[in-house]
């Protein structure tokens, strides 16, 4: 109850990462609350409350207790102030363990926590070590547009710069407010100038950090990237391997007032709840506690600015766009004019060749392994996101077509573009495919020809040859997040199946919806307890889906190894209703929406 809608939000939108599918708030006069400061007439807000108690989604103490399968007890006075990572949102850390846990990540990783790099910042000669900090951004995210976390921010880099501390100078420093009402809010609250005179300007608000588009780091900190574990702070929900920067090996999340701390500090080597962050120009010390502010600070701020018109006019023109948007102009049509010349949107190749009737069952034959790959890999592994590298086969293909490297972009950006996409699929820089013989990112053996080879290139050889491919993981193949491009990148490099111990629930569902086959080995197997290497050829016997569910349940599997012995396996199909099944026997949920539009 005492949660005020964007706090909740923020809770919520945190959903997939620790594992649910929603999360959900009864409707209240919080909702309402929120609803007017945000400049709904009231028509609309009781619309919204009659709605909502007609259909029992409204809050009401008095109405009888609701009855859950299963209910969680939180003690609220146990929850500290905490980080996450260094690479899954869901690793907390709490912030008075924060030194201990990234030092004994440094331990586990065989880091040498007394090394020292010596670089050259603007004329100034810095030390750093492992966990320097190259990025620390309050980045658009729902944390960015709750006006209580973003004044405590605010407070604590105004207390800092009137302290006359200062971000370290290795530390690039990102200001991505949730929406312009949220840079309103800053300024009347006379916070802006405190986080500018810390270096914390706004950049935009759009999607910033979280998904790779903070730019470069620092070029001194590029250089030593592969001698130096660098670090990353952002108020964000994701921090998956290579998402932030391909320079960046651990990324923390905090909130937005955690992240300005870090940046003084500019190092994650630090108990940032005890140590000294600088000094004033009397000598005396300065500490965390001396700049965070207390709750009824913030109280104050919000209730005096936090108000129905500053929300007007940071909306007022929001969808109006600027002289030149206004005058693209464009021709009404039934349906979408594709530019064959665009680099931005293209036709994806989803329905070419598609008959009105699916494709009868048919077995998977001789099919080789893309990618052979170990436990927990995430969809961030898989799925294309940040930058576009200079040598990789997305840029080789922009190249091809006149676009400038400083053109680029990123995978977000372009993520209307299949070919761009399909090119960035297993590209992760931290992906570890066994088959690339020790190269990290997207590297993979063609069986074809011997070589060791782009994992593009390699899939495209084998669609020429007309050899289907698989992926064989171990655990939890799926975790993490960008989704959808997880499974429309395999599934364009020609995979039919993936091979795993166990699957992330949403991922093995979004396979199913592109028509890729999640196969599960036998409880207590896996790829090395079978002896299999990634060599084989991999055939799976028929599966029938015209009753729904998968018939056999368990499929027949053997892996034909070079010298001409066999593995022969049972892998358990995990398509588990029968609309999935539908879903499959169609080639993917596509295909069955439009045969099941065209009848």
């Amino acid at each position: 109850d005492s949660l005020n809608a964007t706090q909740r939000t923020c809770v919520s939108n945190m959903t997939p990462e620790y594992g649910s599918t929603c999360t959900l708030f009864p409707v209240d006069e919080q909702t309402l609350a929120y609803l007017r400061l945000t400049g709904r007439s009231e028509e609309q807000v009781a619309l919204v409350e009659q709605y909502a108690k007609v259909q029992g989604f409204w809050n009401d103490p008095a109405a009888p207790e609701r009855v859950y399968a299963d209910v969680l007890e939180l003690d609220l006075g146990s929850v500290k102030r905490s980080i996450a990572g260094p690479s899954r949102p869901h690793d907390r850390i709490w912030l008075d363990e924060a030194q201990e846990r990234f030092r004994g990540i440094c331990a586990d990783r065989g880091l040498d926590l007394g090394k020292k790099v010596t670089v050259d910042v603007n004329g100034q000669t810095c030390e750093l070590s492992h966990g320097a900090l190259a990025i620390a951004a309050v980045t658009s995210c729902t944390t960015a547009t709750d006006p209580s976390m973003m004044l405590t921010a605010g407070l604590v880099a105004k207390k800092a710069a009137e302290a006359g501390l200062a971000p370290k100078p290795w530390v690039k420093c990102i200001l991505a407010p949730g929406s312009r009402a949220t840079e309103l809010l800053l300024e009347r609250a006379g916070l802006l100038d405190g986080l500018r005179q810390l270096g914390f300007y706004t950049c935009g608000f759009g999607c910033m950090s979280c998904i790779g588009n903070s730019g470069p780091v620092l070029p001194q900190l590029h250089d030593v990237a592969d001698d130096l574990e660098l670090a990353s702070v952002l108020s964000g929900n994701r921090n998956f391997e290579g998402r932030i920067s391909p320079d960046v090996s651990q990324n923390y999340l905090g909130a937005p007032a955690t992240v300005i701390a870090y940046s003084l500090a500019g190092t994650m080597d630090v108990d940032l709840t005890t140590a000294e962050l600088g000094k004033r120009a009397d000598g005396t010390p300065v500490h965390l506690a001396d700049i965070w502010p207390t709750n009824g600070e913030v109280a104050e701020l919000l209730a005096k600015f936090a108000t129905q018109e500053l929300y007007e006019e940071g909306s007022r023109g929001l969808y109006d766009g600027d002289a030149a948007w206004q005058q693209l102009g464009s021709e009404p049509s039934d349906t979408f004019a594709w530019d064959a010349d665009s680099t931005y949107v293209r036709r994806a190749p989803y329905f070419d060749g598609m008959g009105a009737e699916p494709e009868p069952a048919a077995p998977i034959a001789d099919a080789r392994a893309l990618a052979f790959l170990g436990d927990f890999i995430t969809t961030d592994h898989i799925s294309p996101a940040g930058s576009i590298a200079p040598d990789s086969p997305a840029a080789k293909y922009l190249g091809e077509r006149g676009v400038a490297p400083a053109d680029f972009n990123t995978y977000g950006a372009r993520r209307g573009n299949h070919e761009v996409m399909m090119r960035g699929t297993f590209a992760n820089v931290k992906l570890a495919n066994k088959l690339a013989e020790g190269k990290k990112g997207g590297w993979t053996r063609d069986f074809l020809n011997g070589q060791v080879t782009p994992l593009f290139d390699a899939a495209m050889d084998y669609e020429q040859a007309g050899v289907p491919l698989v992926v064989v993981a171990g655990k939890m193949y799926g975790s993490g997040s960008s989704r959808d491009w997880a499974a429309k990148g395999p599934m364009l490099l020609g995979i039919r199946a993936a091979f795993a111990e166990s699957f992330e629930r949403i991922h093995r569902s979004n396979l199913i919806g592109m028509g890729i086959m999640p196969l599960q080995f036998a409880e207590g197997e896996s790829a090395e307890s079978l002896g299999l290497d990634g060599s084989e050829q991999y055939t799976v016997g028929t599966v029938d889906f015209s009753h729904g569910l998968p018939e056999p349940r368990v499929v027949d599997v053997t892996a034909k190894k070079a010298d001409g012995s066999a593995v022969a396996f049972k892998a358990t199909v995990r398509v588990d209703t029968p609309t999935e099944g539908k879903y499959f026997e169609n080639g993917g949920i596509l295909q069955y929406v439009l045969r099941q539009l065209a009848k």
